[in-house]
């Protein structure tokens, strides 16, 4: 059975980090793209950052550009999102998820349950 599972969300005060994991199982990021996907309440989904998880070539939204960082993990099949000086309109659920490409992960064949991030202000 494919799983995509994400955690290391909560709650942070402005400002602060929070890194997110995303591990697959019965599923290999190899020659795949996985992205991170947030979607908060009333807005569209948004694809804040993707990486080639073979070639490590990645992406990210103007929105988060300089404050958050994807990367492949040691362990195998693990992406990260490290996010720094968090704001709070970067409250949503994140999602991860893995297709053949970056550009077409917003409509991703495999997602995750999702992880809640919420920044107070």
């Amino acid at each position: 059975e494919v799983q995509l599972v994400e955690s290391g969300g909560g709650l942070v005060q402005a400002g602060g980090s929070l890194r997110l994991s995303c591990a697959a199982s019965g599923f290999t990021f190899v020659h795949r793209a996985v992205g991170w996907i947030r979607q908060a309440p009333g807005k569209e989904r948004e694809v804040v950052s993707c990486i080639d998880y073979t070639e490590g070539n990645t992406n990210y939204a103007d929105s988060v550009k300089g404050r958050f960082t994807i990367s492949r993990g040691n362990a195998k099949n693990t992406v990260y999102l490290q996010m720094n000086s968090l704001k709070p309109e970067d409250t949503a659920v994140y999602y991860c998820a893995a297709d053949s490409f970056c550009n077409v992960v917003y409509a991703a064949d495999y997602w995750g349950q999702g992880t809640q991030v919420t920044v107070s202000s």
